[in-house]
């Protein structure tokens, strides 16, 4: 299996393509089946920026999304504060963002979260763009005990 990280390739069997999915911070699952701004998704949430999944990588920072770029249909966004949009990723934090999105997916389909559910291993399913892989350290913290189904 792969390694842990971008969300956006998390739980990919269950991401309908037909709704835009966005995890707020809290962890909750909330989908849009119509085109909407992010302007307005972050009206509703003001110590919030949107950041696409798709441009996350290590060691670089959260590109924040216009307010009038469109949610695309089938791609996971995450609502995060606005006091972390000067940090750079770590490994650490994307595989964190990972496992909210697989929770939160996973919820959504009516399946118990990890704590509750000895068979959810975390972000197995998830893998680290090539781009991200290239000279990113896999903290230690990860490396024994429960590795939430990562492979080293």
């Amino acid at each position: 299996m792969g390694n842990c990280a971008t969300p956006q390739t998390a739980v990919r069997a269950i991401i309908r393509p037909d709704a835009a999915k966005v995890i707020h911070v809290d962890g909750r699952l909330q989908e849009f089946r119509q085109p909407i701004k992010a302007g307005n998704v972050i009206a509703k949430n003001p110590s919030c920026f949107l950041c696409s999944s798709e441009f996350m990588d290590v060691d670089s920072h959260m590109p924040h999304m216009g307010e009038d770029e469109v949610l695309q249909p089938g791609q996971i966004y995450f609502l995060m504060p606005l006091e972390t949009s000067q940090n750079a990723l770590s490994l650490h934090d994307l595989c964190e963002l990972a496992i909210k999105a697989s929770v939160a997916l996973r919820k959504k389909q009516g399946r118990q979260p990890p704590e509750n559910d000895p068979s959810f291993t975390g972000c197995h399913s998830v893998r680290i763009p090539a781009r991200s892989r290239q000279g990113s350290k896999i903290p230690d913290s990860y490396k024994g005990g429960d590795n939430h189904g990562i492979e080293y």
